[in-house]
């Protein structure tokens, strides 16, 4: 049964323990809605490649550690690992030496499917001559595996014991939605609004805020975990206009429609506005200077690689002139990030309610979706400075 209450993601502990994209294999779930960021971060695998190209090489003999913070419970996280020490194999052979043993650590918040991301997961090659590990059959893993629940804007690992930090299409989820943006005693109080695209200047500078404090307690974090000479590639959601409340591809996500069908269940009063007033979404796409005045504020790590990159529509659709396919992904698409948040909210039938209301105001707007919906990530290449 899902969990209800007022002010439910107004905690950072109790968004901690909800949060997260929505599991198993049906058709609103992650895994079956995450082919865009599957596209997204194949576009991008040059750029982490040359990331890894400055990994400093430990003797073989050190176990080499990769950890995707945020890695959710699709086969994409797979893919990305699979990538990393491949790219890092080949980096031992070329100097001729041996391969060293894999790690690989699975992190997301304890409501995350790790129990189906597990199951994607391919069995551990063996070479039963020897009975180790052996790092060579195809279609088997080449690396050990492990799941890490928590946070990443605290610490999760031991220190200096991780090579390589990954972490794509997660930072731009705050802790914790400000507890000012929800006061309706406050000025900076988000009225009739689940979402601050639009909102105005006090409310965005409370989620700017709280993005900075986060994405500086994840750098303080990883500063601890990460090995000397160990590198760092991380893709949020960005914006490019200079405007914070203008939120981009993201603004259109979970602004817009998704609003408009909140409003709907008010209209109709099958939800008071004051339980929709009390839900925010906490994401917040940064603008690349936004990002960049926190690391050089850290002062922790060198910037080697920091842009914006246009990553694409969030929706896939075979037939682009179906309207209703159109609606039908949009809505599966929004479901997919922050349906189990609004279960928590409001309850599972009147979610369905919602997303329902959703998909039919999408598809009213399919072409305008298809020709506007765009989204921007930041791309960061750090290292030790």
């Amino acid at each position: 049964m899902a969990l209800q209450g007022d002010n439910l993601v107004v905690s950072e502990q109790k968004l901690e323990r909800i949060l997260s994209m929505k599991g198993g294999k049906g058709e609103t779930s992650y895994a079956n809605n995450s082919e865009a960021q599957a596209k997204h971060a194949r576009s991008m695998l040059h750029l982490l490649e040359s990331t890894l190209d400055r990994v400093q090489l430990q003797p073989p003999e050190i176990p080499f550690a990769v950890a995707d913070l945020g890695c959710s419970c699709g086969g994409n996280t797979i893919y990305i690992i699979e990538v990393i020490i491949k790219h890092i194999s080949k980096r031992y052979e070329a100097k001729g030496y041996d391969t060293p043993e894999f790690s690989a650590f699975f992190s997301d918040l304890p409501s995350n499917d790790f129990n189906s991301l597990f199951q994607l997961l391919p069995p551990l090659a063996i070479n039963r001559t020897s009975m180790e590990e052996c790092l060579v059959a195809d279609g088997n893993r080449s690396y050990f595996s492990a799941g890490v629940p928590g946070s990443f804007y605290r610490r999760l690992f031991p220190a200096r014991s991780i090579d390589v930090f990954y972490s794509a299409f997660s930072l731009h989820w705050i802790s914790q939605v400000p507890e000012i943006v929800l006061d309706e005693r406050s000025t900076v109080y988000n009225k009739a609004r689940v979402f601050i695209h639009g909102a105005g200047e006090n409310t965005v500078n409370a989620y700017k805020k709280q993005f900075q404090a986060d994405l500086a307690g994840f750098l303080r974090s990883r500063s601890q975990e990460m090995k000397k000479g160990g590198s760092m590639f991380l893709v949020c959601l960005g914006r490019t206009s200079v405007d914070p409340s203008d939120q981009g591809g993201a603004g259109l996500l979970f602004g817009t429609h998704f609003q408009d069908a909140w409003n709907d269940l008010v209209q109709e009063g099958l939800v008071e506005s004051e339980k929709r007033d009390n839900f925010n979404i906490p994401v917040y796409a940064p603008s690349l200077q936004d990002f960049k005045e926190v690391v050089e504020a850290d002062g922790s790590f060198a910037i080697n690689k920091l842009e914006v990159f246009r990553g694409g529509s969030p929706l896939v659709v075979n037939q682009p002139d179906d309207e209703a396919e159109v609606g039908r992904a949009f809505a599966n698409s929004c479901r997919s990030v922050c349906g189990v948040l609004v279960d928590a909210h409001i309850g599972d039938q009147l979610s369905e309610e919602l997303f329902k209301r959703l998909e039919t105001r999408a598809t009213a707007h399919a072409k305008e979706l298809l020709e506007q919906l765009q989204f921007f990530h930041i791309v960061a290449s750090l290292s030790f400075a």
